[in-house]
C-alpha cells in the first residue's frame, strides 16, 4: 500500500509537473526568439563595424607615410650612425686636442719665462756671493800656515754655489705655438658640426624626396577601401539572415497562434491524468479505511455471524477497493503501456541519440529525408545538396558560438580567402614605396680644408719636442747645495781661524748666502706664483706628451674614419637605403596584413556567431521534449505503473483479508470434530467454538455427540 501511495504520488508530481513547465515554456520561447531577432538585427552592424575599422588601418598607414622621414630617414641615419658618428666624433675630439695643445703651448711657454726670472737673478746673485767670497779667500792672509787649509777647503767647495734648475737651457716652444695658432684659424669644430647639421638631416632629405609618392599611395588606399566594402556588402551572410529572418517571423506567428491550443489540450491531458490519479487514490482510500475499520473493529473471538459492524464495514471497503481495482484497472494498464511506449522510445530514440549526437547523424544519412539529395541541409540553405555541410557540424559550430560562414561552410558560395587575398592590396603600395629613390650625397661629414687643418696639426712640430728636458728640469732641485747649510759651514770653518779680518769677511759671506736664502731661494720654492708655474709647466708638459704621442698616426685614422663614412654615405647608401625602405615597406603592409586577417577571422569565427541557434535546438529537444516532456511522462508511468503492479497483490490481500472482517449469514459445518481442519488450535481460525467456553447451545454438535 505504501508503494502504490507513492508511486500515485510520482504520477500526480509528475502530470503536475508536465503542466507548470508547459506554462512556463512560453517564456522560454520567446526569449529564444528574442535572442534569435538580436542574433539577425546585430549582424549586419558587425559587419558595418568591419569596414568601418579599416579607417583605422588608412590613418595609421597614412600617419607612417606622413612621418617617412622620422621613420624611414631615422632607420637610415641609424644604420649608416654606427659609421659616421664614430668618425665625426674622432674629428671632434681632435679639434678639441688642437685647443687643448695650443692652450698647453702657451702654458709651457709663460711658465718656463717666469721660472726662468727667478732663477736667472739668483744665478746672478750666487756668481756675485762666489765672486766675493773667491777674492776674499785669495788675501794674503789665507796664505798664513795655520789658515790654508781651512781656505783651500773653502775655495773646493766654492762651486756648489751654484743653480740646479737651469730654465733658461730648455729649448723654446715658439715654433710650434706659432704653428698650431695657424691651424686653429680653421674653426675645426665648426666644419665637425656642419658634418654632424649635414648627416642629422637625414629624415629631413628622406621626407623631402618621398613627398611625390604620398599622393599616389592616399589614392590606392582609397581603392583598397572601396574593395573591402564591396566585399562586405556582397557576402550572402545578408542574404541568409535574411532568409532566417523571415523563417523566424513565421515560426514565431506560428507560436503565437497554436501555443493556446498546446495550453488547451495539456490542461485536457492534466485533467484526463488527475483522473487517473484520482482512481488509482479512490481505490487506495478504500483500502486504507478497510484496513483502519477492520484493524479497529477485529474481534478475534466473535464468530463470523456476530462479526461487528466496524469491522464489517472494514471488510467491504476492502470488497470495494477490489471492485474498482477490477473495474479501472485496465484503464491504467492501458495509460501505463502507451505512456511508456511514448516516453521510453522518445528517451531511447530522441534524447539519448541527440546528448551523444547520432541523432544527427540520422539525420545525415545520404537520401534520407529527400531521395535525390545527398546533403540535405545544404540543399535547403545552400540550393547545392553536393555540399558537405551535415546537422552534426553546424550544431557542434553553433555549440562553439563560431560564425554563420564558418558553421554553414559559406566558403562554398563565397571564398574569403580569395577576395581578402593580401597581395591584392599591398603590391600596387609596394611598387609605390620601392620606387622611393633617396639620394645622400649632399651630405659632406668634413670638407677638404678640415681635413688638411687635421694635416697642419699633425706637421706642427709638438711631437718633436723635448719632453725629457722640461721633465728633467722641473724635477730638479733650485740649487746644487742647500744655501743654509753651506752658509752654516762656512761660517764654522771661519770660526776656526785667528780672530781677524778674515774670519770677519768669511762670515759676511755667510751672511750674504743666508739673505739669498732667505730672499729668492725660499721664494722660488714656496711662493705661489713659482709653485703654480711649475705645477702648470709639469701638467702641460705631460699633456703635449700624451697628446703628440703617434700624433701623425692618430689623425691619419680620424681622416681615414672619416673618408671611410663619406664613402659609405656616397657610394654605399643605396645599399642601406634599399634595406631600410623593405622594412618600412613590410611595416606599411603589416597594417593591412593584420586588418585582412583579422577580417577573414571575425567573418568566420565572429561575425552572426549563431550560438542562439544551437539554444533554440537545445530548448526544443533537450530542454522541452526531454527534460519537460519526456521526463515528465516517464515519472508518470513509473508511478502509475507500479500502482497497476501492486494491484494484483492488493486484490489477493484484500479478498483474503475482508473474510476476516465482514459478517457472515451463516456458517460451515462439519460432522466429524475430529475432521475440523486446527482443531487442535480450538478451531478459532475456521469460525468453530467450544460450546463450553462460550455457553452457546450447539443442537449440531450435541446430535452428533448423542448418536455417537
Amino acid at each position: 500500500m505504501i508503494i502504490r501511495s507513492i508511486g500515485v504520488l510520482c504520477a500526480y508530481a509528475a502530470n503536475q509537473h508536465l503542466t507548470d513547465q508547459v506554462r512556463g515554456a512560453k517564456h522560454l520561447m520567446y526569449s529564444n526568439f528574442k535572442d534569435l531577432r538580436i542574433f539577425l538585427n546585430d549582424t549586419p552592424g558587425q559587419i558595418d563595424y568591419l569596414v568601418s575599422q579599416y579607417n583605422t588601418t588608412k590613418e595609421k598607414v597614412l600617419s607612417d607615410l606622413n612621418n617617412v622621414g622620422p621613420l624611414l630617414g631615422f632607420r637610415v641615419q641609424e644604420q649608416l650612425g654606427k659609421e659616421v658618428r664614430p668618425a665625426l666624433d674622432a674629428a671632434l675630439a681632435m679639434a678639441g686636442a688642437i685647443r687643448e695643445t695650443k692652450e698647453a703651448l702657451e702654458n709651457v711657454s709663460v711658465s718656463v719665462e717666469v721660472l726662468q726670472e727667478g732663477t736667472e737673478r739668483l744665478h746672478a746673485n750666487l756668481t756675485d756671493v762666489k765672486a766675493h767670497l773667491s777674492n776674499t779667500l785669495n788675501d794674503s792672509a789665507c796664505s798664513a800656515p795655520q789658515v790654508a787649509s781651512t781656505c783651500n777647503m773653502i775655495r773646493n767647495s766654492l762651486h756648489q754655489l751654484n743653480i740646479n734648475a737651469n730654465y733658461s737651457g730648455l729649448p723654446s716652444v715658439n715654433l710650434q705655438l706659432a704653428k698650431v695658432n695657424d691651424v686653429l684659424k680653421i674653426d675645426l669644430s665648426s666644419l665637425v658640426q656642419k658634418g654632424y647639421t649635414a648627416f642629422n638631416d637625414t629624415p629631413d632629405l628622406v621626407m623631402n624626396q618621398t613627398r611625390n609618392i604620398l599622393s599616389d599611395i592616399q589614392n590606392v588606399l582609397e581603392s583598397v577601401g572601396s574593395n573591402i566594402t564591396s566585399f562586405t556588402k556582397s557576402l550572402p551572410v545578408e542574404k541568409i539572415i535574411a532568409d532566417f529572418t523571415m523563417y523566424l517571423s513565421q515560426s514565431e506567428a506560428y507560436v503565437q497562434d497554436y501555443f493556446p491550443v498546446v495550453e488547451q489540450y495539456d490542461f485536457y491531458r492534466w485533467l484526463v491524468c488527475l483522473i487517473l490519479c484520482c482512481m488509482v487514490i479512490l481505490i487506495l482510500v478504500f483500502y486504507y479505511l478497510g484496513l483502519l475499520c477492520g484493524t479497529c473493529g477485529y474481534d478475534r473471538h466473535a464468530s463470523p455471524t456476530t462479526r461487528g459492524c466496524v469491522s464489517n464495514t472494514g471488510g467491504n471497503f476492502l470488497m470495494a477497493g477490489v471492485g474498482f481495482s477490477f473495474i479501472f484497472s485496465w484503464v491504467l494498464m492501458i495509460v501505463v503501456v502507451v505512456t511508456f511506449v511514448t516516453g521510453g522510445n522518445v528517451e531511447k530514440l530522441v534524447c539519448e541519440p541527440f546528448e551523444d549526437k547520432t541523432l544527427f547523424k540520422v539525420f545525415d544519412t545520404p537520401y534520407l529525408l529527400n531521395q535525390h539529395w545527398k546533403n540535405y541541409l545544404s540543399g535547403i540553405l545552400l540550393k547545392n545538396p553536393d555540399i558537405n555541410l551535415t546537422f552534426e557540424k553546424v550544431y557542434s559550430d553553433c555549440k562553439e558560438n563560431k560564425g554563420i560562414y564558418t558553421s554553414l561552410h559559406l566558403e562554398s558560395l563565397f571564398n574569403i580567402n580569395e577576395f581578402l587575398n593580401i597581395s591584392m592590396y599591398t603590391e600596387e603600395v609596394s611598387l609605390k614605396i620601392e620606387h622611393i629613390n633617396i639620394n645622400l650625397s649632399g651630405i659632406i661629414l668634413l670638407d677638404a680644408p678640415g681635413r688638411q687643418n687635421l694635416l697642419n696639426f699633425s706637421s706642427s712640430g709638438v711631437d718633436g719636442i723635448n719632453f725629457a728636458a722640461y721633465l728633467t728640469e722641473i724635477n730638479k732641485s733650485i740649487t746644487k747645495v742647500d744655501l743654509l747649510s753651506f752658509a752654516n759651514d762656512l761660517e764654522a770653518r771661519a770660526d776656526q781661524l785667528p780672530r781677524g779680518a778674515l774670519e770677519n769677511a768669511l762670515k759676511g759671506h755667510a751672511n750674504s748666502i743666508r739673505t739669498i736664502h732667505d730672499q729668492q731661494v725660499i721664494p722660488l720654492e714656496q711662493a705661489m706664483k713659482y709653485v703654480k708655474a711649475r705645477s702648470t709647466l709639469n701638467r702641460s708638459i705631460r699633456l703635449l706628451q700624451k697628446t703628440s704621442s703617434e700624433l701623425m698616426e692618430k689623425v691619419k685614422n680620424v681622416i681615414n674614419a672619416v673618408n671611410a663614412a663619406q664613402l659609405l654615405i656616397n657610394n654605399n647608401a643605396s645599399l642601406v637605403i634599399v634595406q631600410e625602405t623593405k622594412k618600412y615597406m613590410d611595416m606599411i603592409i603589416g597594417y593591412f596584413e593584420q586588418y585582412v586577417n583579422w577580417v577573414k577571422e571575425s567573418v568566420t569565427m565572429d561575425v552572426a556567431a549563431c550560438k542562439p541557434i544551437a539554444n533554440v535546438i537545445d530548448t526544443a529537444v533537450d530542454i522541452f521534449l526531454c527534460s519537460y516532456v519526456t521526463d515528465s511522462v516517464n515519472t508518470f508511468w513509473f508511478g502509475l505503473g507500479g500502482c497497476s503492479i501492486f494491484l494484483i497483490p492488493a486484490i489477493i490481500f484484500a479478498v483474503k483479508l475482508s473474510k476476516y472482517y465482514r459478517r457472515m449469514d451463516t456458517e460451515d459445518v462439519y460432522d466429524d470434530v475430529e475432521t475440523i481442519p486446527m482443531k487442535n488450535m480450538e478451531n478459532g481460525n475456521n469460525g468453530y467454538h467450544k460450546e463450553h467456553l462460550y455457553g452457546i447451545h450447539n443442537p449440531v454438535m450435541t446430535s452428533s455427540v448423542e448418536q455417537w
